[in-house]
């Protein structure tokens, strides 16, 4: 998952407690009690976490904590579930040139323009994104709708012809996937 840090925010006893424990968590533990070194260090992190009494913060990212007790075990795990969250929905938006692709609302966008997509359409975007050449039509029905390379069909044709005019008729892209001589390719 890469380095977590957890941001500690204006929270100084919370910080204490975790420090103590530092070496059971699997997450990086930093202090801040100043609102330009917090917007500072979110700047240059991409995973991190905010903890803080502070209810309002308007920082995404941010876990509020009251100061009631609370079980440290179970403040563990709610900090590790949210890590967990985290990195799943970085990993969920996939970006191809210009164009957004949200795995989990199965949309895809650019501009405030958005496009939803099936899920054999996302899977088929994103076998041929991994694909710097072009696909051949017999990759695509073994890969993303396995089907037996031997078998006759024109699956793969009618869903890329699909696919390839929703887009054309949401984007004006007529250039997205285009057709080789030997299969499918995104530009």
């Amino acid at each position: 998952m890469g380095s977590q840090s957890l941001i500690i925010y204006k929270f100084n006893s919370l910080y204490h407690i975790l420090e103590e424990l530092s070496l059971d968590l699997n997450f990086k533990i930093i202090y801040l009690d100043s609102e330009n070194l917090l917007y500072e260090k979110i700047k240059s992190s991409n995973n991190y976490l905010i903890v803080s009494n502070k209810k309002n913060l308007n920082l995404s990212n941010h876990v509020y904590l009251d100061n009631k007790p609370i079980n440290i075990s179970k403040l563990v795990e709610k900090i590790n579930i949210e890590f967990l969250k985290l990195h799943f929905n970085n990993q969920s938006h996939v970006k191809i040139n210009d164009y957004t692709i949200d795995l989990n609302s199965r949309e895809m966008s650019i501009n405030n323009k958005k496009l939803k997509l099936t899920e054999k359409e996302i899977n088929t975007i994103i076998y041929l994104i991994k694909n710097n050449e072009s696909v051949s039509i017999n990759e695509l029905q073994e890969n993303v709708w396995s089907y037996q390379s031997n078998i006759e069909t024109h699956t793969v044709e009618t869903h890329i012809y699909r696919l390839r005019k929703k887009i054309f008729s949401t984007f004006n892209d007529n250039e997205f996937i285009v057709s080789k001589k030997n299969g499918y390719q995104i530009k």
